[in-house]
């Protein structure tokens, strides 16, 4: 919830390009699994979650 709350308080602007940095990090975490290099494997659910998220509160703007 409180995630929720911290993005609806941002403009549009600032949302585009979080969501276009949250996409690229999700990419890199995608071709960072394929090749075994990561610890944290929760961390591909939580970009997800964030983008839906930011994508959520766009729609509504």
């Amino acid at each position: 919830m409180k995630e929720y709350k911290k993005y609806k308080a941002q403009a549009t602007t600032e949302l585009k390009s979080l969501l276009s940095e949250k996409r690229l990090a999700l990419r890199n975490f995608r071709f960072a699994v394929s090749g075994s290099n990561v610890r944290n494997v929760k961390e591909g659910n939580a970009l997800k979650k964030d983008i839906a998220r930011i994508l959520t509160i766009l729609n509504t703007k």
